[in-house]
């Protein structure tokens, strides 16, 4: 088929009227299908089942190096957990701290920190007329919500296939006193898959901020979720870059195992400069007495090493794979050629991302919902909930079997097409 914008009002009218039957055909199965949150489907979380069994009432509950788990103190987490968790950011041990389960929590607590006593003696954010942080978009909803939270002003940095657009990044952090951070996601990003270049990594390593009290958010969620064995998008390590580059403390990294063992019910950890973590132990000292260093155990215990995990997460590629390759299929076959939309092909990760016709995402959105199929809301890629194009939308394909993904994809390719000849024919 031709693309549509060469078409002639007449047979975008056409179009119209065959595409309008079909969505009401559609909306007469009754789907009922969701691809809006980048969830662990069932099957993946019983393949993590085993981790049940690693501890019981007969266990030795002791880490390598003498603590009793089930105490009290080790603030700074397990030794066995440091090891395992730095491993997987590729960093020293001696510059992590194990948590809970939340990696988001431990990002939370370090922007309010931020906020309410400053950044390693630094003046708080709380008594500063302005505070900005950069937010490549599209992005993580849920970074975007903590700034907002804190009334942080949030800056848009378009990203490019090598990552954030740097000259911008540049520009506002060596220049602009008031810019604080950048929220990143910089292997398999969130929602596009993109992993940063070595250029872009070294170069956020060299920047001279204005602030201070700047820092990079790297939130290192994807490190070791590919899709494919022998294809692999693979970053250089941040904080060794840093170091390099003469600014060691300029980089907090995060990461856990909410898509590795239990969404709920996993490890996660910060890991940074030994100046930059004794200033998060003041706070941490009257936060908690420990966290939870069976669960930390149990996993250190379960997996043993990275290897270990590195095979299970094999075993999660198996799984996802053909459901990421269902949604690529279908939108190749269906939108292929008819310049209506755009989308990644990622290597890894959780999403693929769509950008639309501009001013299309929140139509499509709205159809494929009549239709019986839930996408993430269009603009939640953005800070505010706002895409200035009206055009991205975050395809999460993990829940849903194959078979659903391919029936969702097929609803959502029928409203880009419908949608899309409206918009035309409105011109």
């Amino acid at each position: 088929m031709r693309p549509y914008r060469e078409m002639s009002k007449g047979e975008l009218t056409e179009q119209q009227a065959e595409l309008t039957k079909q969505f009401e055909d559609a909306k007469g199965m009754g789907l009922k299908l969701d691809m809006s949150r980048g969830k662990p489907t069932s099957a993946q979380l019983d393949m993590t089942m085993g981790l049940m069994d690693v501890l019981n009432s007969d266990s030795d509950m002791m880490t390598m190096d003498g603590v009793d788990t089930r105490n009290y103190g080790l603030m700074d987490g397990i030794i066995e957990a440091k090891h395992l968790l730095a491993d997987v950011m590729s960093v020293p041990a001696e510059n992590v701290i194990v948590y809970g389960n939340s990696s988001l929590a431990i990002m939370y607590d370090t922007i309010s920190r931020s906020v309410t006593h400053g950044v390693m003696g630094s003046t708080p954010w709380c008594k500063l007329e302005q505070v900005k942080f950069l937010c490549p978009v599209p992005g993580y909803d849920r970074h975007f919500a903590i700034t907002e939270h804190f009334g942080i002003e949030m800056i848009l940095i378009p990203m490019t296939p090598e990552g954030p657009d740097m000259d911008l990044v540049e520009k506002y952090v060596n220049e602009d006193p008031a810019v604080k951070g950048i929220w990143c996601v910089p292997k398999y990003s969130n929602p596009q898959g993109i992993s940063y270049s070595d250029e872009t990594v070294r170069r956020f390593a060299a920047l001279k901020p204005a602030a201070e009290d700047f820092r990079i958010y790297w939130d290192n969620a994807y490190a070791i979720h590919h899709l494919y064995e022998e294809k692999q998008d693979q970053i250089l390590e941040i904080l060794s870059e840093c170091e390099k580059a003469g600014h060691p403390d300029m980089v907090y990294e995060f990461c856990s195992t909410s898509k590795i063992t239990f969404s709920g019910s996993g490890i996660a950890a910060m890991a940074s400069s030994p100046a930059n973590l004794a200033d998060v132990r003041k706070t941490l000292t009257l936060q908690t007495i420990g966290h939870d260093k069976v669960n930390q155990l149990r996993h250190a215990r379960y997996f043993k090493n990275v290897e270990g995990m590195m095979a299970h997460m094999k075993k999660h590629a198996d799984i996802l794979r053909p459901k990421f390759e269902a949604v690529l299929s279908v939108l190749d076959r269906e939108l292929g050629g008819l310049g209506i939309g755009e989308w990644t092909r990622p290597l890894g990760g959780y999403f693929i991302s769509f950008d639309a016709m501009e001013g299309c995402a929140k139509a499509i959105v709205e159809k494929c919902k009549e239709a019986g199929v839930v996408l993430t809301g269009a603009g939640a890629t953005f800070p505010y909930g706002k895409d200035p194009q009206d055009s991205n939308i975050r395809i999460a394909p993990t829940f849903p079997t194959s078979e659903d993904m391919a029936k969702a994809t097929d609803i959502f390719v029928l409203c880009v097409k419908l949608v899309s000849v409206e918009k035309l024919l409105q011109a």
